[in-house]
This record gives structure tokens, sequence and C-alpha cells, in this order.
């Protein structure tokens, strides 16, 4: 039990971060800030810890800097297609994904990002890519990343927008739009188009 509740607050002191670093509403800033300031509280209070122990280990500043983590759900139907999501921070398209949260596994935030993008429920059956950004000629970024690729099988035929996205459809691989290269390149994408036609079958990497 005390391991569940550790997880949990894990997640909430996440999530809590995450508010605070986008949120531009200062009332919902007070908010997070006191999310923030709740969670060291029990995270110290379970683990006999205290407090200022406690914030150094879990604030990223103040400890070893690793890659940051994108996932993309690769999803195809019938006719060949995949799907992409036209995001509203640049009116762009790109695979449904984003950076992996505290608590979700690689497969569980594809099948999150893709309901929450695409509302297309889906479920993950295959790791096609794990890919460092740096080295796929993406425009450069503050963070290092990884990005995981994984493919998806749809389990229904309902698309729709969601928050983040302005479209949601299917497209040709020689009817590409205009790609959002932050999240996903050309290469990358008919990358996943051999891996549908079964032209590769192992993980690539790197």
């Amino acid at each position: 039990m005390q391991n569940f509740i550790f997880e949990k607050i894990k997640r909430v002191q996440a999530l809590a971060e995450i508010g605070l670093e986008f949120s531009q509403n200062s009332f919902d800033r007070e908010r997070y800030d006191e999310l923030h300031e709740i969670s060291m509280q029990i995270l110290s209070h379970i683990t006999d810890v205290p407090v200022e122990k406690i914030v150094p280990l879990i604030h990223d500043k103040n400890g070893y800097k690793t890659p940051k983590v994108d996932v993309r759900a690769v999803v195809f139907n019938e006719k060949n297609e995949i799907l992409l999501i036209q995001e509203k921070a640049d009116n762009c398209w790109a695979m449904p994904g984003g950076w992996a949260d505290i608590g979700y596994s690689p497969s569980e935030v594809a099948v999150k990002e893709c309901f929450e993008e695409a509302g297309l429920k889906v479920k993950t059956t295959k790791l096609l890519a794990v890919l460092d950004k740096q080295k796929q000629k993406m425009p450069p970024a503050f963070e290092y990343v990884y990005k995981i690729f994984l493919l998806c099988t749809k389990l229904d035929d309902n698309i729709s927008v969601g928050t983040e996205t302005m479209d949601v459809a299917w497209f040709n691989e020689h009817n590409l739009p205009e790609l959002s290269t932050p999240r996903n390149t050309v290469d990358q994408i008919k990358l996943m188009f051999q891996y549908h036609r079964g032209e590769k079958t192992e993980p690539c990497f790197d």
C-alpha cells in the first residue's frame, strides 16, 4: 500500500511541476505550487526524510541530466494510410504523441496520447524505433530527446480532435501534409511505412 501511495504522490508532484512549467495563469500557478508543496510534505511523511532533503532529489535541475523521452503512436488503417494529427502549436501535422509521463509506460503513453489527440482507441503491438532526435536532422531543441515509435492497432474507427489538435486524418505515403518537423520528419514517416509493408522487421535505434 505504501508503495502505491508513493508512486501516486510522485505522479502528483510531476503534474504539479508540469503545471508550473506551462501555466500562464497566476491563479493556476498558485494551485500547482500548493500541490507541489503538499506532495513534498506527503513524501516526507511516508519516507521520514525532511522536505529540504527531498526537494534536491526530486528537482531535475539539481540531479543528473538525462534525455527527455518523446513517444509516438504509429497507426495505419485498412487503406494503408497513416494517422496524423494537426497540431495547434504550429498548424502542422504529426503522429499522435508527446512527452512520456511519469507513472506511465511507453505503451501506455502511446495509447493515452492517441486517444487524447485523435480520439482513437488503440493497443500497442510492437516497438519500431528508438531514435536520438539530434541525429535525425530535426530542428534544434533545448532538450536532448530520445524518440520512441510504437506500432499501434486501432480498436475502433472513431477519430476526433482533442484540446491540442486542430484536425485528425489518414494520409497516404505519397500525399503527406506539411509536417511538424520538431515532432516528426518525412524520413521518419517513410520509415514507418517500410515497417508497415514488411520491408523492415527489426527495431532500429540511434
